[in-house]
């Protein structure tokens, strides 16, 4: 997981390492959230791990790549989850987004490589925006790594803000914690 300041000092003092920054970004959900028509999300299906497994690593550097158990993992992270895909028959994105209390966290958010671009990654956005908002959320939490520009700025095209703090990754011999 990602983790603030607070959070990482005792894997830090416990012999763990900074793996990658990334930018905390959040969104108010008290105002109504726009959705475009198209391209459609639908409900993720167990036979879509697997190829949403294969989707992750190739959306994302090692480092950060999502396999089924972390998969399963974020949808287990809060009591309420929603993950959904777009594509029929082969994933082209996918999104898990979770709520806790009024709280409401965009936990992964992919898109192929080769869709990137296309609205794919606007559409889970604010699919999953949406849902929380109907589910009692007041605000959205999401973290994306620096660099990424083009996540960024789809983030901030749809009304989510940078927040002055950032998170961290925090390894251990390579493994994420």
């Amino acid at each position: 997981p990602a983790l603030d300041r607070r959070e990482r000092e005792p894997f830090l003092a416990a012999g763990g390492t900074v793996g990658d920054e990334l930018h905390l970004l959040s969104r108010s959900l008290d105002v109504a959230i726009d959705h475009p028509a198209e391209p459609t999300t639908r409900r993720a299906r167990r036979r879509d791990w697997g190829p949403v497994a294969a989707l992750d690593e190739r959306a994302f550097d090692a480092f950060w790549h999502f396999g089924a158990d972390e998969l399963a993992d974020a949808i287990a992270a809060t009591p309420a989850a929603r993950f959904r895909v777009v594509g029929s028959e082969q994933p082209w994105g996918y999104a898990v987004c979770g709520r806790a209390g009024n709280e409401g966290f965009v936990q992964r958010l992919a898109v192929d490589p080769a869709r990137q671009g296309s609205g794919v990654g606007s559409a889970l956005l604010l699919d999953g925006l949406r849902w929380l908002r109907r589910r009692g959320a007041r605000r959205a939490l999401v973290n994306t790594q620096r660099g990424n520009e083009r996540a960024l700025a789809r983030y901030r095209r749809h009304g989510v803000e940078l927040e002055p703090s950032g998170l961290s990754g925090v390894g251990f011999s390579g493994r994420v914690s």
